[in-house]
């Protein structure tokens, strides 16, 4: 741990720390990464857009925050290992991380699925949650300490009728999350997951593109609409927060009443 500081206190709750976000050029991550700046923290951007990465970035520049934006595509092992190595070759540590990257599934019945669409969804979200945390856990150890956000969803918790591989890989991810925070508690590193359900985002408003969509889903949700990115955000920091300090291996639920019903 020799020469690295922890973040110093003042009166921004993330003044000083190093967050990273994945898949944070548009939707939940822009949203998280927009809160972390905010919050006085120095983000670290990573996404495969460069465009919409140059641009979350800038929002948290023009709001007087301090990001950097890398490409990566976090299925890759080598971008993934270069992602946290220049993480840290800029800013000298990583306090909290938010594995966010992640693609959906076409609206398809199991047995017509294809072993392409498999390996790019599970490359994606178990694979890249599996690289990030690896490289990212390393680094905490060496540290002393951190905080891991996964982006898990309701389809990590029940079954998501004609999106079955997506619900496997989001059930993965809850086991990643639990498993590693089991290993690393003892070395003050929390890991914990996030599980929305239908989050107002590009990828929702693909998902639900026919006329009458939205209004059917909705029925499922108690509170009657779906969720604002800025809600999940506000989860993200709490979990990443001194105020969640006895908090991990959780999965905290962010569905409207969806799941209670």
């Amino acid at each position: 741990m020799t020469g690295i500081k922890k973040p110093q206190q003042t009166g921004l709750p993330f003044a000083g720390k190093v967050v990273l976000v994945t898949g944070a050029a548009s939707g939940i991550g822009r949203a998280i990464a927009l809160a972390f700046g905010h919050a006085g923290a120095c983000v670290v951007v990573a996404d495969t857009s460069v465009d919409g990465g140059h641009a979350t970035a800038a929002m948290i520049v023009e709001a007087g925050g301090k990001a950097l934006f890398v490409q990566s595509n976090v299925a890759r092992p080598a971008d993934v290992e270069a992602l946290i190595d220049k993480t840290v070759s800029y800013y000298g540590r990583l306090d909290c991380a938010v594995n966010n990257a992640g693609v959906e599934e076409a609206h398809q019945p199991l047995a017509e699925g294809d072993d392409a669409q498999f390996d790019r969804i599970m490359g994606v979200n178990v694979k890249g949650v599996w690289l990030c945390m690896k490289h990212q856990i390393r680094q905490m150890l060496k540290q002393g300490w951190g905080a891991i956000v996964n982006m898990s969803s309701v389809s990590g918790l029940v079954g998501s009728p004609m999106h079955a591989v997506c619900t496997a890989s989001k059930h993965a991810v809850m086991g990643l999350t639990k498993a590693a925070a089991a290993e690393y508690a003892n070395s003050a590193i929390r890991v914990n997951a996030l599980c929305p359900a239908g989050v107002k985002t590009p990828m929702l408003a693909r998902a639900f593109e026919h006329e009458g969509q939205v209004e059917a889903a909705l029925k499922a949700y108690p509170i009657g609409r779906f969720a604002e990115p800025a809600e999940i955000a506000n989860a993200a920091l709490w979990l990443c927060s001194e105020q969640a300090s006895y908090v991990t291996g959780h999965q905290l639920v962010i569905d409207g009443g969806f799941t209670a019903i």
